[in-house]
């Protein structure tokens, strides 16, 4: 399968990808976001060599709740079946622990965080708002200020879409809250983990998340300003929402239609 890396004018084959000047530019942040396609077996295989390339000091997962990510601070295991039983990984929801195994792999002597807020908590998020769920740091990372009227409505048109206009329009705004909340709790993570290892750290996330125009840089930003980050975000047949440092391209995966979900019979 060929893969390229984007970098604004640059274009790298797949056997580039840990070469310079990408990774020397990634090598210059504190805080490396490497974005993914859930499902696509090849974003990980990037993710696990640009790991491998920056031997991080700590590395955040979105796919793990700070409880799951403690369990590795026992060290991470070469036996990926072990692993997966350790992290309970058949219980997440998340895809298939093989895809991830490589990048646990390459992570060896990293310490591990987790920046998962579980859907079973969507409820509470919904009925007293992200800020309240987060806590006292809810202002410092901004999630007490409203995003701007025309943000809001394009974000609320995201969240439509990405539910095949199938959601109840009431319920937008509150997606969009959620997703603002996930976003914060990620740098939270990014922020504990850069502070009790001075970094760098590398955070393992989905594209949506890694975007510079509205993902976790955002937040980062308001946090701890001059914390420097870089975001690489990984498309599928050049298809890809957002901005992004850097931009590494691969075959899109033959999957059903996800709209098919909201059809009935």
């Amino acid at each position: 399968m060929s893969v390229q890396c984007v970098l604004g004018a640059l274009v790298f084959a797949a056997t580039e990808l840990t070469a310079a000047p990408l990774v020397e530019g990634m090598a210059q942040a504190d805080v490396v976001i490497l974005g993914e396609v859930h499902d696509n077996p090849e974003h990980h295989k990037t993710q696990a060599r640009m790991v491998q390339a920056l031997t991080p000091r700590a590395v955040v997962w979105e796919m793990l709740t700070p409880e799951r990510a403690d369990v590795l601070d026992k060290g991470v295991t070469a036996d990926p079946d072990q692993l997966a039983r350790d992290l309970q990984w058949s219980d997440t929801g998340w895809p298939e622990f093989s895809f991830y195994a490589p990048i646990f792999a390459a992570s060896q002597g990293a310490a591990h965080y987790g920046g998962q807020v579980p859907r079973s908590q969507a409820g509470d998020v919904m009925q007293n708002g992200a800020a309240a769920f987060f806590g006292a740091e809810a202002a410092q990372y901004g999630l007490k200020d409203p995003l701007p009227a025309a943000e809001q409505s394009s974000r609320e048109a995201n969240q439509l879409a990405n539910h095949c206009d199938a959601m109840p329009k009431d319920m937008l705004p509150l997606l969009v809250e959620f997703q603002r909340l996930r976003d914060a709790v990620l740098a939270r993570a990014v922020v504990r983990a850069f502070r009790e290892t001075g970094g760098p750290v590398v955070v393992i996330t989905g594209n949506g998340h890694a975007r510079t125009d509205r993902g976790i840089p955002v937040y980062l930003a308001q946090a701890m300003p001059g914390l420097v980050s870089f975001s690489l975000g990984q498309s599928e047949d050049g298809q890809i929402s957002g901005a992004f440092d850097a931009v590494v391209d691969a075959a899109a995966v033959d999957r059903p239609d996800p709209c098919l979900a909201f059809q009935s019979d």
